[in-house]
C-alpha cells in the first residue's frame, strides 16, 4: 500500500487537476472512498494507480513488475473503461453501454474503482466548464449510477444520483431543499418525541436497541414526485 502510495505520487507528480490541486489527491480520494467501503488491499491500490497508465509514462508490464499480475491487470481494465466514449450517450443505448462495462471489466472489482473514480469526479466537477458540467451529470446519471445500483452500493448510487441533479436541475433540487429544510423545523420535536418514547417502551420489555433513520437524497424526492405525479405535501416517507 505504501509502495503504491509513493509510487502513484511520484508518478503524477507535476500534475494538477482543473481545481489546481495536485493532481495525486484524486487517487487518494478514489482510494479513500473504496476503504470506507471495506474492500480489498487489491482495489484500494489499484485506486491509487488507477490513472499512471492512461495519465503517465507508467505501463502494465512495469506495475506488474512492482506489484502484481493481479493488480496490473485490474489498472489496465480501469484504463479501457476510461477510453470507453460516452460523450454522445442516448438514454436508448444507456443499458447497452451498462452491459459492455460490465463485459470489458472482467474483475468486478475494475467497476467499483470506476465508480469510485466517477464520484469524486462528480464531487469536485465544479471546476469543469458548464457545458462539461453537464455531459458529466448526463453520463453519470445514465451510465454510472444504474451500475452503482447493479453492484448493490445503493449509498453510492444516491450520491451520484443527487450530484448529477445538481448539475441538471439546480432550481429543482434547490426548492426541494427548502421545503425539506422547512419540513424537518416543523416535525423535528414530533419525531424526537416518538423515537424517545419507543426506546422507552423497549427499555420497559428489556429489549435493547437503537433507532436511527436517514434523509432522503433530494433527487430520490424529486423523483418519486415525478413517477406518482403528487406534491411535496403528499409524500408519506
Amino acid at each position: 500500500m505504501v509502495q503504491a502510495y509513493n509510487y502513484g505520487r511520484e508518478k503524477h507528480e507535476g500534475q494538477y487537476r482543473k481545481s489546481g490541486e495536485p493532481y495525486f489527491t484524486h487517487p487518494i480520494a478514489v482510494a479513500q472512498i473504496l476503504a470506507e467501503q471495506r474492500l480489498d488491499d487489491a482495489t484500494i491500490i489499484t485506486a491509487l494507480l488507477h490513472d499512471t497508465i492512461e495519465d503517465t509514462e507508467s505501463s502494465k508490464q512495469e506495475i506488474a513488475k512492482l506489484f502484481s499480475f493481479e493488480i496490473a491487470e485490474l489498472v489496465d481494465g480501469v484504463t479501457k473503461l476510461t477510453k470507453m466514449q460516452l460523450s454522445s450517450i442516448e438514454t436508448k443505448e444507456a443499458e447497452n453501454l451498462r452491459k459492455l462495462f460490465l463485459a470489458i471489466a472482467q474483475d468486478i472489482r475494475v467497476i467499483l474503482v470506476k465508480l469510485a473514480d466517477r464520484l469524486h469526479n462528480m464531487r469536485t466537477i465544479r471546476a469543469m466548464k458548464p457545458e462539461k458540467q453537464v455531459q458529466k451529470a448526463r453520463e453519470t446519471m445514465e451510465i454510472f449510477a444504474p451500475l452503482a445500483g447493479r453492484m448493490g452500493m445503493q449509498s453510492m448510487r444516491e450520491d451520484l444520483e443527487d450530484l448529477s441533479f445538481r448539475v441538471l436541475n439546480p432550481e429543482g433540487r434547490q426548492s426541494i431543499i427548502r421545503r425539506f429544510v422547512s419540513l424537518q423545523k416543523e416535525t423535528g420535536d414530533v419525531i424526537e418525541r416518538i423515537k424517545s418514547d419507543m426506546l422507552l417502551e423497549l427499555e420497559k420489555a428489556d429489549v435493547h436497541a437503537e433507532i436511527t433513520g436517514r434523509a432522503k437524497k433530494p433527487y430520490s424526492i424529486w423523483r418519486k414526485m415525478e413517477e406518482k405525479n403528487i406534491p411535496f405535501s403528499r409524500l408519506s416517507d
